[in-house]
């Protein structure tokens, strides 16, 4: 229960941040696009800054919930991120949350549960042997690499979507070594073994490439493109390395069916939900009166 608590205010934190990071980024000229000067103008927005507040606030609580929970269960929960800022956000703007939000609100949260109880997570052990690293690293790097590739040969919401997926598997190579990490406050050197350890710091290289590729997905184009890649692309990559890393074990066979009904439940509720006025951070219109 503790990991699954704070997982949700995980999602809870990365979906507001989300939101204004693209107020933010959507400022920002396209000169600026994979270049280290996009943080220039990022870092003059007071609402960026005000994201990243909210990515720190993230990160203490998914540390908390990977350490007391598997990551095949703790990173799906994060794709409540979304509606749940989209409801939070409609409650600070006075705003009438539209139904066709309530209803994608509701498709994105039974297909979690749909998921969640037809995968089943379980198993698994809390650190990662240093050699099964070395060919995960280099598959997530050539992955990475094909996919910043070919973002930079198309434009607009193409380039975002690309580009959401590399920060999606940024992030899930982030909670995976996070996990892998925390793991050594367990041993007999505590606090200590957790500074020796490099998947700590791997766990900063991988957080702020993942950041900086999120903040190009987010200039390069609208929130529809970049949330679902983001969301979908984080839970199902965290649950592969949940299985081949972590040994976590999920169930196949039939059960591959409602599974598959549930990413796309997920898909389908994430992309109407990107689309609401509130995602952008204004209110929706006001109903018109005839």
């Amino acid at each position: 229960m503790i990991s699954v608590l704070f997982a949700v205010l995980t999602a809870l934190s990365n979906g507001a941040a989300s939101v204004l990071q693209r107020r933010a980024a959507s400022s920002v000229p396209d000169s600026a696009s994979m270049r280290l000067s996009l943080f220039g103008h990022l870092l003059r927005q007071r609402v960026w800054i005000a994201g990243i507040g909210l990515v720190i606030v993230a990160a203490v609580c998914q540390a908390v919930a990977l350490a007391t929970g598997p990551i095949a269960v703790v990173q799906p929960i994060f794709v409540i991120e979304l509606p749940a800022t989209l409801l939070l956000a409609g409650f600070v703007m006075h705003a009438r949350v539209p139904r066709p939000i309530w209803f994608a609100v509701a498709m994105v949260t039974c297909g979690l549960a749909l998921g969640m109880a037809s995968a089943a997570p379980e198993g698994g052990h809390d650190t990662v042997s240093g050699t099964a690293w070395i060919p995960a690293l280099l598959a997530t790097t050539l992955f990475e690499a094909v996919l910043i590739g070919a973002a930079l040969s198309t434009r607009r919401d193409p380039r975002a979507a690309l580009l959401g997926l590399a920060a999606a598997c940024g992030y899930a190579l982030t909670a995976a070594l996070m996990k892998d990490a925390m793991a050594r406050l367990e041993g007999d050197g505590g606090i200590a073994q957790l500074f020796t350890a490099w998947q700590l710091y791997g766990t900063a290289a991988a957080g702020v490439g993942a950041l900086f590729l999120l903040q190009n997905a987010l200039q390069a184009g609208s929130l529809v493109a970049v949330q679902p890649m983001l969301t979908l692309g984080d839970a199902l990559i965290s649950i592969l390395y949940g299985v081949t890393l972590f040994g976590e074990h999920l169930r196949t066979g039939w059960w591959l069916v409602p599974e598959a009904v549930a990413v796309g439940l997920i898909a389908v509720g994430c992309v109407q939900l990107a689309r609401s006025p509130l995602a952008s951070g204004n209110p929706p219109p006001p109903p018109r009166v005839t």
